[in-house]
């Protein structure tokens, strides 16, 4: 319901502006990249003349003078002419050429390890996490295992670990299933609480994390690593001597070299699938409702039918996109425990 109301305001800002949006013409390139890029500080809105409510995060970065720790508020709002914004210790943020959005000194890119956008969204989406589980767990330390089963938040805590427990880890991982447990509960509960809290369009969500390749990698190479450190023998026997005719093996090796290039594509199928499906989701969500705005300099039934339609829309893809966030972590938790679960996978007649 709030998320209906903010574009209805949309829609009745964007009518009032009409005359305006003849002067200055409104770019939905530049709107849509905006939500979805990282950025080192956190844009809520705009307001007033030409004003810009902005979080400032924490900037550290190393350059040729050495550490420097320091707001990302000392950094100039609006570009110069070599569109750069000038900061302290002669660093600048680049907003175009190959460097942009990125820390320069001297035009060149430097060491960064600055709390960005998507990092502090991140952390606060784990602190959430964080909260949500161990509260869980408070209860049940409290309570018998024969006390009748818990209502309210703690239930639907205990019924999603419980689905993907026995529906996703179980028949995916098999025997043996619990010491990998922990970890695929993690991705799954990680990337739901990241993708949920990226449809608030406001702080503290908005965040697009797992829409960044970097996050999406990360989670893809965990994966990779149990993987490969869970595969028993005959794991690395199909991949290195498989069962197929020799003149396939030997002398030239075309199902090893395949089977050797699967193992990296499949946590590369993981890495692209997320990334690419969330990131995805928020552009078109975003670009639905810039609609509203680019209509805005139009005939007043245009206005009126378009901005309806984007409404419409719009609401269309919230409701899509809360089935995605689940989906997407439930892929991505169900796949993994796939791969576990064929490196571990013995013989059938050993069984």
């Amino acid at each position: 319901m709030n998320h209906t109301k903010r574009l209805l305001c949309m829609v009745l800002l964007a009518i009032m502006m009409a005359p305006a949006m003849k002067a200055a013409e409104f770019s939905a390139k530049e709107v849509v990249l905006e939500h979805i890029k990282d950025s080192h500080d956190w844009h809520v809105t705009d307001y007033g003349d030409g004003k810009s409510l902005v979080i400032p995060l924490p900037i550290i970065v190393n350059s040729s003078t050495g550490w420097h720790v320091f707001c990302s508020s000392q950094f100039e709002h609006h570009p110069d002419a070599a569109g750069l914004r000038q900061g302290p210790y002669g660093l600048a943020i680049a907003t175009e050429g190959d460097h942009a959005g990125k820390i320069v000194e001297n035009g060149e890119p430097v060491l960064d390890l600055s709390i960005t956008k998507t990092v502090a969204v991140m952390f606060i989406n784990v602190v959430l996490l964080l909260c949500c589980i161990l509260l869980s767990a408070r209860w049940y330390k409290k309570r018998k295992a024969s006390d009748a089963a818990p209502g309210g938040f703690v239930g639907f805590v205990e019924m999603m670990v419980m689905y993907v427990v026995d529906e996703i880890i179980k028949p995916g991982v098999g025997k043996g299933y619990e010491k990998y447990t922990p970890y695929l509960l993690t991705c799954f509960f990680f990337i739901f609480t990241c993708n949920v809290m990226g449809l608030i369009p406001f702080p503290p969500g908005s965040g697009n994390v797992t829409g960044n390749i970097a996050v999406t990698f990360f989670l893809a190479l965990c994966t990779f690593i149990i993987v490969q450190f869970s595969g028993n023998k005959h794991y690395w026997k199909d991949i290195f001597w498989p069962e197929v005719p020799t003149w396939l093996k030997a002398p030239i090796p075309i199902i090893p070299v395949i089977e050797f290039v699967g193992i990296f594509t499949k946590p590369f199928a993981l890495m692209i699938r997320l990334f690419a499906n969330m990131m995805a989701g928020h552009a078109i969500a975003v670009a639905i409702t810039c609609i509203v705005f680019l209509v805005a300099s139009q005939a007043i039934a245009v206005q009126l039918s378009m901005s309806a339609l984007s409404v419409i829309m719009s609401i269309f893809m919230m409701c899509l996109e809360c089935l995605v966030c689940f989906i997407q972590a439930m892929v991505f938790t169900m796949l993994s425990a796939v791969f576990i679960g064929l490196a571990r996978v013995e013989p059938e007649h050993e069984h």
